[in-house]
């Protein structure tokens, strides 16, 4: 378990699950190569429906701007995690430094994401952001992962 402060509180954050529990997979069952392959599908489709979100709340932005739907993939790729790091601060659970600290980052990292600075951060502090939004957005998960399981269900 971490343990770490955010203004006076403290705060315990297991450590990062698998997101294959998210949909009732028992991981252990699974190859390491299966685990792998699963984690990954799932990061992918995950962030698709997040990007969905964020596209369904600047619609009218995109309208306005007349941006076309390269133009309005590039954006949302490109803010991906700033838009991230926004919807966790906006939630006042966490801080930029508990954001760091949880993502075993540099507050200048987080900082330079939300200044659009850094359109381009790693993978794993992606994952570990992603981890930490869900934390704080549970509902939000919920209806995606219902989303991701419904669409595996109806193509097996």
């Amino acid at each position: 378990m971490h343990l770490f402060f955010i203004e006076g509180d403290l705060k315990i954050m297991s450590a990062m699950k698998p997101l294959s529990c998210l949909i009732g997979i028992n991981s252990a069952v699974l190859s390491k190569k299966e685990n792998f392959i699963l984690e990954a599908g799932l990061f992918v489709r995950i962030c698709e429906e997040l990007i969905e979100v964020f596209r369904e709340q600047r619609k009218d932005y995109f309208r306005l701007m007349k941006f076309t739907i390269e133009k309005e993939n590039s954006m949302l790729e490109g803010k991906f995690a700033q838009w991230l790091i926004n919807d966790i601060l906006s939630t006042n659970e966490y801080t930029i430094i508990g954001i760091a600290y949880y993502t075993d980052s540099y507050e200048d990292v987080i900082l330079e994401i939300i200044a659009g600075l850094n359109e381009n951060p790693s993978a794993i502090f992606l994952r570990k952001l992603i981890n930490l939004h869900m934390s704080v957005r549970k509902d939000l998960y919920n209806v995606i992962i219902k989303k991701i399981v419904s669409q595996y269900l109806a193509a097996a």
